[in-house]
C-alpha cells in the first residue's frame, strides 16, 4: 500500500523515496515564516546541483538520499518502493508526522470518520513549555507518556483533544530579550519606552517561538495545531482579564504589603519556583552578578547589644550583618535560662541610636548561635511574622536596585548590599562590639534566571487569597472522582499560602488594576479599581466614590500578572473560556492532567483552585504525576550542573566536541563548567549515537512513572534503538514469506504464539488503563523479541522459507501476519513512526476481509474480546516446562562450549510431561539445538508409558530441570573433550591470581573506611570474576566425569 504524493523521477528511471525532515507548515498557519532570500537561492542551487550530479548515479545510496531529503520537500512516501535492509531513524521518521497533520488525523473532528467510533471524550493539554526554552528530556517524558495515552484513545475510538501550548514565560522571555538588545544594540530595556520594547519581544517571538513546537513534531506528539494556544494571545489574554476582574470581585485578590522574594538584578519579584537553594556547608565565596570579586556565604558573624540601664549585653549571631540596620527587636526564647534577666528590657542600636525591645518568643532556636536572634521584619521572612506577632515596626534597609537606603545613614547610602557587610562588621569592630565569625551551613536562595542572591523585600502587591479557594477545592474534589495517581492527599495538594502574583516587568499581561486620584483624595492614599477595560474601571471608580467619571483620573498598575497565574488558567482558557464555546462545553473538564511531581504545588494545586472558583468545576478528572528525569549518576538535571540532555541530541546523535561546546554556550561557573565538561566526557566518549525518536519514546516509558525518579542513560535507549532493528528485520522476513492463507492454527507452536499474543492484549489492556505504561512496554517487547522472533521464528524459519504452499507453511504464514500486524497496533502508541512504516508495507498481504484504516494511527486498537478465540491457556502453561527444558539444554552446550555441534539428547520425565514434550517435539529440537531428543519415562504406579522407555547411555552430561525432569546431553564424538579441558584449565590459571589480589584488598580491615565509594563501586564489579571461575570449575567437573566415562 502506498499514498498518493509526489515521487522524484531522475534520468527517467531512478525512482528515490524522499522525505523532508521538516514538519509539513501550510502557507496560511501561524507556524510559517519566511526563509531569508538569500537562503532560498542557496537550497535552489544544491537542488540543481544535486539532480544534475544525479545523471550519473541512477543507484543511489541511502546515504545520499539522507542528505538530499533535507533539500527536497516531499511530504509523502511511497512504501511501495524496495524495502531497505537496514533500519533507519532518518529514513523511517522524515515524512509520516507531515502526512498525519496534513490528513488531520489528530484533530477531534476525525472521530466522525471512525467506523469504530464511541461516545466517549477524552481531552487533556501538554503543560505549556515556556517559549523561550528548548525540550530538555523532562519535557520528552511528558510527550512522551501522553502522546502514548492519547493515541491508545484515538485508536479505541474515542474523541480525542490534545492541546499544545506555550507560555509566555514572563521573566525568562524578557531577560533573553534584554540581553539580545545589549548585544545587539547596545541598548537596556530602559532606552525604550514600555511599547517599543513589547514590540521587540513580539519580533523576537514571531522569529524564534515556533522552534519549541517544532521539537514537539519531531518527538511525534499528535498535537491538534489548529488550536494551539499561547498565554498572550488575544483570545487567552481576555480570559486573564477576566479571570482577575472576578477574584477581584470576589474579595479572593486583594492588594497588601508582605515580604516577596526579589531578584535585584531582573528588578522583579519572583515566584518560589524560581528560586533556587544552593546548600552552603561552611565559607564560600560565590560569583554574585554586579560584583567584581567574589563574596562571602556560609559564615556566621556574632555581635553584642549593650542593654539600656543594664550593665550586659546581649549577643546575636547572623549570617547577613548588613541587614542589622533594619532591627527592630533582639528576641530570645522565653525558657533560656541564659537571658531570664533581660525580659522586657531593651537594647541600643550603636549606628542609629534607636532603642529596641528584647521580646521573648518560642519561635527562637535556642541551640542556634547565641540563643539570641536579631528581628529585622523587612528583610526576613520569620522576622517578618514575629513583627507581626509582636507589633513591630518594619525598616526597609535595602533598596530594588541592591544598594542600602537612606535608613542607613549616610556611611553606608548607595552602597551594594554585600559591599556593605565588610563595612558593617569592621565598624562594630571599632566600637568593640564584634564577637567573631564562624563557619555555618546554611541555604542560599538564588535566582535561577539571574544567578542573583534573593533579597527579601518588603512592597505592596497583588496577593491571592488562597486559603478560602483551597478549603472550596478541597470540598469539591472530596465529592468527585477525581484520582490522584501519586501518594500524596488532597488536602496537601491544595496546601499553599496567598500567593503573590505582581511581577515588576513589561512583558505579559498588565494587571488590569487601575490607581484611583480623585479631586480632594489624599496624596498618600491609594485607593484602587480593576476592570475589563479602563472605561469599565472608570464607571466602577464613579460609583464606589460617587464622583462623576470625567472627575477621575486613572494609572494602570505598571506590573504584570505572574505566569503561574495565566498557565493555572491554561484548562478551560484553552477551550475558549469564558466564552460557552463548543470545545468548553465537550472537553472541559479534561480527561486528565499529565505531569511532573515537582509542579504539584507551583500549577498543581493553582489550577485546581482556578478550575473550581471560576468554572465551579475541577479543571481535570484525573491526575497523573510522572517522577523526574536524572542522569545516569541520579543526579536532577539542571542547566546550572550542566547535564541537561537536548533529545534532539538523542534522536539525531551528536559528537563529544558539539556536546561540549553546548556547555561553553551556557553561563555556567568556570569550575561547573570543567566538572561539566569532564562528565561528558565520562558518560560519552564518542558523543551520543543516533537513536532514533521512536527509540527514545519507548525508553522512556519503560520506566515506572509513579516512586523512584527516572535515572536515564543512553545505552538504555540504544537499547530500544536494537529492538526498532529487530522490529525492522523480522518484517523483511514476514514480507518474504507471506503468501495468502486464513489463520486457522493447526500446530501446538501456532496454537502457543496465538495464546501468547491473546495474553499480551490482556496485559496491554489492564496496564494502559492502570496508566503503568511501563508494564504495557515490557509485555510488547517480551512477546515480540522472547516469544515471536527467539521461539517462533526460530522453530518456523525453515517452513516459512520454503517454495511449495503446503497446509503447515500457508497456515505458518497466516499466523505470522497477523501476530506481527497485531504487534504493531499495540505498539503504535509508543513507536508511531516504525510501526506506520511497517505496518503501511504490510498492508498488500491483508486479508480481504479485514477492513483497515489508512493509517495505523487511526487503526482500532486490539482487544482481548476479539482475539479471545485465540486463547489456549493449556498450551502456554505446558510451554513453560518445554522453556525450561531448552535454557538447561543451551546451558549444557554452554558449560562445554559446544557451538555448532547438535547433540543427541534424552529425557528423563514422567508420563504426564513426557506428553507435553511429544506436543511440542519439533520446538524442542530445534530451539535446544539437538539432533534428536528421546523420553525415558518414569513408571507412575499403573500409569501405562506413553512410549518405550529408552535410558540414555553412559557418558551424558546431566543437567536438571525439576525434582523428576532431568536432560542427558550425550557429547561424545561431537567435541574434543580434551582440547576443551586444556583451554579451560588456561582460562582458571589465569583468572585465580587475579581474584585473589581482589578479595585481598576487599577483606582488608579499612576498606570501608578509607576506600572511596567510587571506587569500591569498580572493585565490586570486578569481583564478578568470582562467578566466571565458579562456572569454568563446573564445567571442568562435567568434562572430566565425561573423559572418565569414556
Amino acid at each position: 500500500m502506498w499514498r498518493a504524493g509526489r515521487v522524484l523521477t531522475v534520468a527517467e528511471r531512478s525512482t528515490v523515496r524522499f522525505c523532508s525532515s521538516n514538519p509539513l507548515k501550510p502557507s496560511n498557519s501561524s507556524s510559517s515564516f519566511p526563509r531569508p532570500q538569500a537562503e532560498k537561492q542557496r537550497r535552489k542551487r544544491e537542488r540543481e546541483k544535486a539532480i544534475l550530479s544525479s545523471q550519473h548515479n541512477r543507484c543511489w545510496s541511502l546515504l545520499v538520499f539522507l542528505k538530499l531529503k533535507e533539500m527536497l520537500f516531499i511530504p509523502f512516501a511511497d512504501t511501495s518502493l524496495p524495502f531497505p535492509s537496514s533500519y533507519s531513524p532518518d529514513y523511517v521518521e522524515s515524512s509520516w508526522y507531515q502526512w498525519w497533520e496534513k490528513e488531520g488525523y489528530f484533530s477531534p473532528e476525525q472521530h466522525e470518520k471512525l467506523t469504530h467510533a464511541v461516545d466517549r471524550t477524552f481531552s487533556l493539554c501538554i503543560p505549556p513549555p515556556n517559549v523561550t526554552g528548548t525540550l530538555h528530556l523532562g519535557h520528552a517524558l511528558t510527550v512522551a507518556v501522553e502522546d502514548a495515552l492519547v493515541r491508545w484513545r484515538r485508536m479505541q475510538g474515542c474523541r480525542v483533544l490534545w492541546v499544545p501550548g506555550c507560555d509566555h514565560a514572563g521573566i525568562a522571555t524578557q531577560s533573553v530579550v534584554e540581553r539580545r538588545l545589549l548585544r545587539e544594540q547596545g541598548k537596556q530595556r530602559q532606552d525604550f519606552t514600555r511599547e517599543e520594547f513589547l514590540q521587540e519581544v513580539w519580533r523576537w517571538k514571531n522569529e524564534k517561538g515556533e522552534e519549541i513546537y517544532h521539537q514537539l513534531r519531531r518527538l511525534g506528539a499528535s498535537l491538534d495545531w489548529q488550536r494551539a494556544c499561547f498565554t498572550m494571545d488575544p483570545a487567552f489574554s481576555r480570559a486573564v482579564t477576566e479571570a482577575f476582574v472576578r477574584l477581584c470581585d470576589s474579595g479572593l485578590v486583594y492588594r497588601s504589603e508582605a515580604l516577596i522574594n526579589w531578584s535585584c538584578a531582573l528588578q522583579s519579584a519572583i515566584s518560589d519556583i524560581e528560586v533556587d537553594s544552593k546548600e552552603l556547608s561552611g565559607q564560600t565565596m560565590l560569583s554574585v552578578p554586579g560584583y567584581e570579586h567574589k563574596v562571602e556565604f556560609g559564615t556566621m558573624v556574632t555581635f553584642a547589644y549593650p542593654v539600656e540601664d543594664y550593665n550586659g549585653e546581649v549577643a546575636v549571631s547572623t549570617t547577613r550583618p548588613e541587614t542589622m540596620l533594619g532591627d527592630v527587636a533582639v528576641a530570645v526564647h522565653p525558657d533560656d535560662p541564659r537571658y531570664q534577666a533581660v525580659h522586657g528590657k531593651q537594647c541600643r542600636h550603636p549606628f542609629t541610636n534607636r532603642l529596641m525591645p528584647i521580646i521573648t518568643d518560642p519561635m527562637v532556636d535556642m541551640q542556634l548561635g547565641t540563643g539570641a536572634v536579631k528581628v529585622t521584619p523587612a528583610h526576613d521572612h520569620t522576622d517578618f511574622l514575629l513583627s507581626q506577632r509582636h507589633s513591630l515596626p518594619r525598616i526597609t534597609v535595602i533598596g530594588e536596585d541592591g544598594t542600602m537606603n537612606s535608613h542607613c545613614g549616610q556611611w553606608l547610602e548607595g552602597v551594594k548590599r554585600f559591599d556593605a557587610r565588610q563595612r558593617v562588621v569592621d565598624a562594630l569592630t571599632e566600637r568593640k562590639l564584634f564577637r567573631g565569625k564562624k563557619d555555618h551551613s546554611m541555604a542560599l536562595p538564588i535566582c535561577s534566571r539571574s544567578g542573583d542572591i534573593i533579597e527579601p523585600l518588603l512592597k505592596k502587591q497583588w496577593f491571592v487569597r488562597c486559603g478560602k479557594m483551597a478549603k472550596k477545592a478541597i470540598q469539591v474534589s472530596l465529592t468527585s472522582e477525581q484520582i490522584f495517581h501519586l501518594n500524596t492527599s488532597k488536602s496537601e495538594v491544595c496546601n499553599v499560602i496567598d500567593w503573590c502574583i505582581s511581577r515588576q516587568l513589561w512583558w505579559g499581561h498588565q494587571i488590569p488594576a487601575y490607581q484611583v486620584e480623585l479631586p480632594d483624595s489624599p496624596a498618600k492614599q491609594e485607593e484602587w479599581v480593576w476592570g475589563r477595560s479602563e472605561e469599565e474601571a472608570r464607571q466602577r471608580a464613579a460609583v464606589k466614590y460617587g464622583v462623576k467619571p470625567e472627575a477621575i483620573s486613572l494609572t494602570q498598575d505598571p506590573d504584570v500578572l505572574d505566569t503561574w497565574f495565566s498557565s493555572g488558567l491554561f484548562p478551560f482558557a484553552m477551550l475558549g473560556w469564558p466564552q460557552q464555546t463548543a470545545d468548553l462545553q465537550h472537553f472541559y473538564p479534561n480527561s486528565i492532567l499529565e505531569t511532573g511531581s515537582d509542579l504539584i504545588f507551583f500549577w498543581v494545586a493553582r489550577m485546581v483552585m482556578l478550575g473550581v472558583e471560576l468554572t465551579d468545576q475541577l479543571p481535570f478528572k484525573q491526575v497523573l504525576f510522572h517522577s523526574l528525569v536524572r542522569d545516569k549518576h541520579g543526579r536532577k538535571m539542571s542547566k546550572s550542573l550542566g547535564n541537561v540532555i537536548d533529545p534532539l541530541d538523542v534522536i539525531h546523535g551528536i559528537s563529544l566536541e558539539r556536546l561540549q561546546e553546548k556547555v561553553k554556550e551556557g553561563n555556567l561557573d568556570p569550575r561547573e563548567q570543567a566538572v561539566a565538561m569532564e562528565a561528558q566526557k565520562k558518560d560519552f566518549p564518542k558523543g551520543i549515537p543516533q537513536c532514533g525518536t521512536d527509540a527514545l519514546r519507548f525508553a522512556l516509558c519503560s520506566h515506572k512513572m509513579q516512586g523512584e525518579d527516572i535515572s536515564l542513560s543512553i545505552s538504555q535507549v540504544l537499547s530500544c534503538r536494537h529492538f526498532c532493528n529487530k522490529m525492522w528485520q523480522t518484517l523483511r522476513f514476514t514480507l518474504g514469506a507471506l503468501g495468502d492463507g486464513t489463520l486457522h492454527p493447526l500446530s501446538s507452536m501456532d496454537r502457543w504464539i496465538c495464546s501468547r499474543l491473546y495474553s499480551t492484549v490482556v496485559q496491554c489492556e489492564q496496564n494502559f488503563e492502570a496508566y503503568e505504561l511501563h508494564t504495557v512496554t515490557s509485555a510488547l517487547y517480551s512477546f515480540w523479541v522472547h516469544s515471536l522472533c527467539d521461539v517462533y521464528l526460530v522453530r518456523n524459519v525453515h517452513t516459512l522459507q520454503q517454495q511449495c504452499g503446503n497446509r503447515a507453511r500457508q497456515v505458518a504464514c497466516s499466523v505470522l501476519y497477523h501476530c506481527v500486524s497485531t504487534s504493531l497496533t499495540l505498539l503504535s502508541p509508543f513507536m508511531p513512526f516504525i510501526t506506520e512504516e511497517l505496518w503501511q508495507r504490510l498492508q498488500p498481504f491483508r486479508p480481504q476481509t479485514a477492513p483497515a484504516a489508512a493509517s495505523l494511527s487511526l487503526q482500532p486498537y486490539p482487544t482481548s474480546s476479539q482475539l479471545a478465540h485465540w486463547h489456549f491457556p493449556e498450551e502456554e502453561r505446558d510451554f513453560l516446562l518445554v522453556q525450561e527444558v531448552i535454557r538447561v539444554a543451551r546451558s549444557l552446550r554452554a558449560q562445554c562450549g559446544i557451538t555448532k555441534e547438535k547433540p543427541a539428547m534424552w529425557v528423563e520425565c514422567s508420563p504426564s510431561q513426557a506428553q507435553i514434550f511429544l506436543h511440542f517435539g519439533p520446538a524442542i529440537s530445534t530451539l535446544s539445538r539437538v539432533s534428536c531428543f528421546h523420553l525415558s519415562c518414569l513408571q507412575e504406579g499403573d500409569t501405562p508409558l506413553p512410549i518405550p522407555a529408552t535410558p540414555p547411555p553412559k557418558g551424558c552430561l546431566v543437567g536438571v530441570v525439576d525434582h523428576i525432569c532431568k536432560l542427558h546431553l550425550h557429547v561424545q564424538g561431537v567435541m574434543n573433550i580434551d582440547k576443551q579441558i586444556t583451554q579451560l584449565s588456561q582460562r582458571r590459571h589465569k583468572l585465580i591470581p587475579k581474584l585473589e589480589e581482589l578479595l585481598s584488598k576487599v577483606q582488608s580491615p579499612d576498606y570501608l573506611t578509607k576506600v572511596p565509594a567510587q571506587i569500591r563501586e569498580q572493585v565490586d564489579s570486578k569481583v564478578s570474576t568470582a562467578q566466571e571461575l565458579k562456572n569454568i570449575e563446573d564445567q571442568l567437573k562435567v568434562l572430566q566425569q565425561t573423559q572418565t566415562a569414556e
